[in-house]
């Protein structure tokens, strides 16, 4: 028979693992909440789009109009997706088409169903694409486009997601989509670390800059005009700007020391680390590199500043002035300072679209004798209440948040090589994006 001592250390260990799950639970309860991904998932058919036109590039139009639509719902995070073996046998094309109760009763017990038709002539495309409420047998039509648009591939792929980003903003509770944002990366894959971009799924991966030098930390601006980031120059580390406008690099000030890791306020203004005063310090410019403010002062190091995204009043960044790295947050005038992590090495904060949430890379226990590992963490800025989102993956850093909230996009060393990847923001469907060099530091449009 077992001693009371043991069963009392027993039962102790059975109430902390019991309360460490609720814990856990309760913690993703409010990510969820909090990222939109907390309500019932709707159960949506797509069913593949049909040709309405004999043209023999139908059949490789639609396959590609095909999959980037049915990814493009899948990667929402919001959906359920019916799988398509239990489709009816006759999809429809068009309206006339359509059995609600074919689809909304057992095996695909759909609620919402989208389908349509593509069609190419004389080089040209039309996409016809509808929304329907299978459930809604007297008035089904949630929604009803046609696009038109050259007979290529890539022009397939955007009508696919233009048409995504309506259904995924109709069911999403009026959220924009993301399948047609862009991620913003650092890619040593041609020799020298340049900026590159990409569609938000990976798809359309090409070099940005062609400077032949190291360039670090994309930002891209909130109306996706400018793109700041940090390159070695003949004066040193300094803070350039790319211009979609124009497509050539334009000038910006120099401010003398190392400048690195630009970030935009919704307004437009950037802030920056820079040790022109010896060392590094947080400083604020507007637009054109004018009015020049510093906002931190000591011998931090202070570096790594992100904005408030919905604000624009708070910026999220880490100081070395405690020892180890740390996150902190300020008022954008350099005022109230409050740390937020208390232990370990803290890097690379970044902030939810909605001002509620960080996200930031976190070895919470470091040191000789200390495992631990990179991994990502997000934090709800008022009550510092955290979790978890990657376990012990290699190292996991640069944490970006998508323009829905939804999403985050990050560097992994879990592969062997880093790479970038996604997934939603609860730290599930996680999703490689990069395959070849190395890619690290990615930066999420702003929509």
């Amino acid at each position: 028979m077992r001693n009371p001592a043991y069963r009392t250390r027993s039962l102790g260990f059975i109430v902390a693992a019991l309360l460490l799950l609720a814990a856990t639970g309760s913690a993703q309860d409010w990510i969820r909440t909090g990222t939109g991904l907390g309500v019932e998932k709707v159960r949506l058919a797509a069913s593949d789009f049909k040709p309405s036109t004999p043209d023999p590039k139908n059949t490789d139009l639609l396959k590609t109009f095909n999959d980037t639509l049915w990814n493009d719902l899948d990667n929402a995070g919001i959906f359920e997706l019916v799988s398509k073996s239990f489709y009816p046998e006759q999809v429809p094309g068009q309206p006339s088409e359509v059995n609600l109760s074919a689809w909304n009763q057992q095996p695909p017990n759909a609620s919402m169903l989208a389908f349509g038709n593509l069609g190419v002539s004389a080089d040209k495309v039309q996409v016809q694409g509808w929304l329907y409420d299978v459930k809604s047998s007297g008035s089904p039509q949630v929604l009803g486009k046609q696009y038109n648009d050259n007979g290529t591939a890539e022009a397939v792929r955007v009508i696919a997601h233009k048409f995504a980003d309506e259904i995924i903003f109709r069911l999403g509770g009026g959220i924009a989509g993301i399948a047609e944002s862009k991620i913003y990366f650092v890619s040593a894959r041609g020799g020298q670390k340049e900026i590159w971009t990409m569609d938000y799924d990976g798809a359309n991966q090409h070099a940005v800059t062609h400077l032949g030098a190291i360039s670090l930390s994309p930002r891209i601006s909130p109306d996706g005009s400018r793109l700041a980031f940090s390159s070695v120059t003949k004066t040193g580390w300094e803070i350039m700007l790319y211009s979609f406008d124009l497509n050539r690099m334009i000038s910006f000030p120099r401010f003398g020391g190392m400048n690195l890791s630009p970030s935009w306020s919704p307004d437009g203004k950037l802030a920056f680390s820079s040790s022109r005063n010896g060392y590094p310090n947080v400083f604020v410019v507007d637009g054109s590199g004018g009015n020049l403010r510093r906002l931190t002062s000591g011998q931090g190091p202070d570096v790594s500043p992100t904005w408030n995204r919905k604000t624009g009043a708070q910026i999220a960044f880490v100081s070395g002035r405690t020892g180890l790295p740390q996150v902190y947050t300020m008022e954008a005038d350099g005022t109230n300072v409050q740390r937020l992590t208390d232990q370990g090495y803290a890097v690379s904060p970044n902030w939810s679209p909605n001002g509620q949430f960080l996200t930031f890379s976190w070895m919470r226990k470091y040191g000789p004798g200390e495992p631990g590992s990179n991994d990502l963490y997000l934090m709800d800025v008022a009550s510092k209440q955290w979790v978890q989102l990657t376990h012990d993956s290699g190292r996991n850093d640069a944490p970006c948040w998508s323009p829905d909230g939804r999403h985050v996009v990050f560097q992994s060393h879990r592969t062997g090589s880093d790479q970038i990847f996604s997934m939603l923001a609860d730290g599930t469907n996680v999703k490689q994006l990069t395959f070849s060099g190395n890619n690290t530091q990615p930066n999420w449009s702003w929509k």
